[in-house]
């Protein structure tokens, strides 16, 4: 029924199967991937803040979650348990009380900005700042002028945003977002990690100690491929959830400041329940349901198994 409606223009007040609901094939997805206009400026903002969403949340939460389940497997360390339960409390409590705690700590006058000026460093005012720490950097540096770009950056666009747009980074107030879907995810895949760890055969270590192997080569060679297909779980867990962040962007931002914390998930949602355009809001969900599953294929494809070449006898 969705893919019907992503077809229509519905304001979602009348039966899609009827006549009250005008078919207009393609022009819900022309209106997002191919005309010039408000519509498509605003579907490619929400991939460009989705798209630094995902290369920074996945591998933070990803090496994190690793960390801790290698901290916790360790046979001697002490409190174990309570360093288990310590670590998974934050994937078990409320998104949006998280989401609005977080509010509180990195508001301007909040414990984030104090902390901050203890060291002599002052905050920005976090949820409000829509600059691109990318940007910021090379501003800093003086490579670019972020306040009139120029050149290639300026000259050469792609669905309505410029090429500075593009490369600009996640904004500040995203790079909150992103600090707080690490921290509240990376406990539950250091469950999933802690139970592959628990089965990669101790004789496969042992073996490899009396080798006498460092433990950086007994991370890299042993533990490593032994967690390929969990691995392979916790990119593709964390790849899909992270195309769908929606609820922390509903609570703590709503697309503000500048639509620097847009995503296609809360889009979708808004240009359906608050524009009462479900068409459109149905091709978004089908665009990214799209993106998801190519992401998944090209994640198996690279980390499948590969079979040894056999050697030729000479």
């Amino acid at each position: 029924m969705a893919l019907w409606v992503s077809l229509l223009h519905w304001d979602g007040q009348s039966n899609p199967f009827s006549t009250q609901a005008d078919f207009v094939g393609l022009d819900n997805y022309r209106a997002l991937l191919a005309h010039d206009g408000l519509d498509r400026t605003l579907f490619a903002t929400s991939l460009r803040n989705n798209l630094y969403y995902v290369l920074l949340t996945v591998p933070l939460q990803t090496l994190l979650a690793l960390g801790l389940a290698l901290i916790v497997n360790q046979r001697l360390l002490r409190a174990r348990g309570a360093l288990r339960t310590a670590f998974f409390f934050p994937s078990v409590t409320s998104s949006i009380a998280v989401s609005t705690i977080f509010l509180f700590l990195f508001q301007g006058s909040g414990a984030v900005n104090t902390a901050l000026s203890w060291i002599g460093v002052k905050g920005p005012n976090w949820f409000n700042d829509p600059r691109g720490v990318l940007s910021l950097l090379l501003g800093g540096l003086g490579i670019v002028d972020t306040g009139h770009p120029s050149g290639a950056l300026a000259d050469h666009s792609f669905m309505g945003l410029s090429w500075f747009e593009w490369l600009s980074g996640p904004s500040v107030a995203m790079c909150t977002i992103i600090l707080l879907a690490v921290w509240t995810t990376s406990g539950t895949f250091m469950l999933i990690f802690l139970a592959a760890l628990q089965d990669v055969p101790r004789e496969l270590e042992e073996a490899a100690a009396i080798e006498g192997v460092s433990r950086f080569q007994m991370l890299r060679y042993v533990t490593l491929p032994a967690l390929r297909p969990v691995l392979f779980l916790v990119l593709t867990l964390g790849l899909i959830a992270t195309w769908q962040v929606f609820d922390q962007v509903y609570v703590m931002s709503q697309g503000a400041p500048g639509n620097t914390t847009l995503t296609p998930a809360f889009l979708s949602y808004s240009t359906a329940f608050d524009d009462a355009d479900f068409g459109q809001g149905a091709a978004i969900a089908f665009v990214l349901l799209v993106l998801i599953l190519t992401m998944t294929a090209l994640q198996r494809f690279l980390l499948r198994e590969r079979a040894a070449r056999p050697r030729r006898n000479r």
